[in-house]
């Protein structure tokens, strides 16, 4: 499906190769660093999110506390830096990896996901307490593929319509991710992408999904707590 050359730069290209990692990389993750939960709530609100609801430095404990149409800003600051990650992975790998449609690209793809992902959940200029990673990792699943972002979306759209539980939907996305990837590419290196991303969602939701089974996680409504 995707041009061996890609495979081989990847395999063969060395130090070349290894820079270009290492400079997506560390975009990637200092892109995801600027949560937009925490900036917003922080810097122009002056109430640090994290110090409310559930400590959570994401788009629901945002909204839940505050509300309001800077909830639209969290949304923008979460979305871009996701595109912006993969976009720069994209434009920095197509020429060395045979063309915007290579598997190169798409592996540059992935691997800014990873990181930008990091960041949004460990961000180092926040003391490592960022969010879960829904808003940004669903759109890096816009970015790779329609597909993956069909599965993980609708699963995610229906099962909180359905349950008003948006860990049972955030749970859906970060399973379907790599599944999703299996599905649409059969290439085992980015299965092990495609895991990692769907294994950071999981692993930062498994306080939800300890309450989820003891029955006392919290609805979501569309209404935030009054001051």
């Amino acid at each position: 499906m995707f041009e061996s050359f890609s495979y081989q730069y990847l395999r063969d290209g060395g130090a070349h190769a290894l820079i270009l990692l290492a400079v997506i990389a560390v975009l990637a993750y200092f892109l995801g660093c600027f949560n937009g939960a925490v900036i917003v709530s922080k810097y122009i609100l002056r109430d640090d999110v994290r110090n409310h609801g559930s400590g959570n430095a994401g788009l629901t404990n945002f909204y839940r506390t505050f509300g309001g149409p800077l909830t639209a800003v969290v949304i923008l600051c979460d979305v871009l830096k996701a595109v912006l990650a993969l976009s720069i992975a994209a434009a920095l790998v197509a020429p060395v990896a045979g063309g915007w449609d290579s598997w190169g690209v798409t592996f540059a793809k992935y691997w800014a996901g990873v990181f930008c992902l990091l960041g949004h959940m460990f961000p180092c200029m926040f003391h490592f307490k960022g969010g879960k990673g829904i808003l940004s990792g669903g759109t890096v699943a816009i970015m790779i593929d329609w597909r993956i972002a069909l599965l993980v979306w609708g699963g995610f759209l229906v099962l909180t319509a359905l349950t008003k539980y948006v860990s049972l939907g955030s749970c859906w996305a970060g399973l379907t991710f790599p599944i999703g990837t299996w599905f649409v590419y059969h290439d085992p290196v980015l299965l092990v992408l495609g895991i990692a991303c769907g294994g950071l969602v999981l692993w930062q939701h498994r306080a939800n999904i300890k309450r989820l089974l003891n029955g006392t996680e919290s609805k979501f409504h569309f209404h935030h707590k009054k001051s």
